[in-house]
């Protein structure tokens, strides 16, 4: 079992390297194909302009979209003439309130979506509904890697976010592959319940589903000292310097999460490692 399909979207020219570097790490890593989607976003809010505005605008920005997907697509060839290995590029304009859809259509046929950070400085608002496309309508994983860091392949010490959820379970079989190949995986239960099947073992099931997959798993049970889960994920991860973490998506709904926050999105916003994700 292993990745053969890597999916990546470029946005913006200046996240378009560090995005494509990144994908291509984990793609020659895997003997993977590469696909990537460069994408001229259509900012243009219909019914907010003046009567008989519309069209003109709607053309205006349509336009000025496509320019920036043929720019965006130009530039990745460069980037990816320069590195080796299997690629194919596809250019496209998509609104801002459809890319998701776009995203999920190519997603589906994917192993595992690599993505820069959603949120932060200078980031688009499509780079959030690009995420959660991949991870909802499209059902892959989504490796959301930070810009700063180096291009890594496989991961020596995985911190694996553990609840008994089905999106943890999920993200369990999904980065199979990943945890077999790492050194140490870290499978950390923050405040087990103390009543429930599970109590006197939290993370054994786990642990052993593990291990018959070659895998050297660690129990951490931890105690939550800190307001937020992602909080205690991210002091973790420093604590045993690891280089991933792998966790299930949106426990609670999206809606919810941008709101009200959840270990989701604050861990997307707060990770300096990469971090693997299923819903």
């Amino acid at each position: 079992m292993g990745y053969k399909t890597i999916l990546t979207v470029v946005t913006d020219e200046s996240l378009l390297n560090s995005t494509i570097d990144h994908a291509a790490a984990v793609a020659a890593c895997w003997d993977a194909h590469l696909e990537v989607l460069a994408f001229g976003v259509d900012r243009t809010q219909t019914g907010y302009y003046y009567a008989g505005a519309d069209a003109i605008i709607l053309q205006e920005t349509l336009d000025r979209a496509s320019k920036d997907a043929a720019e965006l697509a130009n530039a990745a060839r460069v980037r990816l003439g320069q590195i080796e290995g299997r690629w194919s590029i596809e250019e496209g304009v998509a609104q801002l309130a459809d890319i998701g859809r776009h995203v999920a259509g190519r997603a589906r046929f994917a192993d595992m979506v690599v993505l820069p950070k959603p949120y932060g400085k200078e980031r688009g608002v499509e780079l959030e509904p690009i995420v959660e496309g991949g991870l909802f309508e499209g059902q892959a994983p989504v490796l959301v890697v930070p810009q700063a860091i180096n291009p890594s392949s496989k991961p020596k010490r995985v911190v694996l976010g553990w609840n008994e959820s089905a999106e943890a379970l999920r993200s369990v079989r999904a980065a199979m592959p990943i945890l077999q190949s790492a050194d140490t995986v870290h499978v950390v239960v923050i405040d087990p319940p103390q009543h429930g099947p599970n109590r006197s073992d939290p993370g054994g099931m786990l642990s052993q589903y593990l291990s018959r997959h070659g895998v050297n798993a660690e129990i951490d049970v931890l105690t939550k000292t800190m307001p937020r889960i992602s909080d205690i994920l991210n002091r973790h991860v420093q604590d045993v310097d690891a280089d991933m973490v792998v966790m299930g998506a949106y426990g609670h709904s999206r809606f919810r999460e941008a709101i009200l926050g959840g270990a989701t999105r604050n861990m997307l916003e707060l990770a300096e490692v990469p971090v693997f994700l299923a819903h």
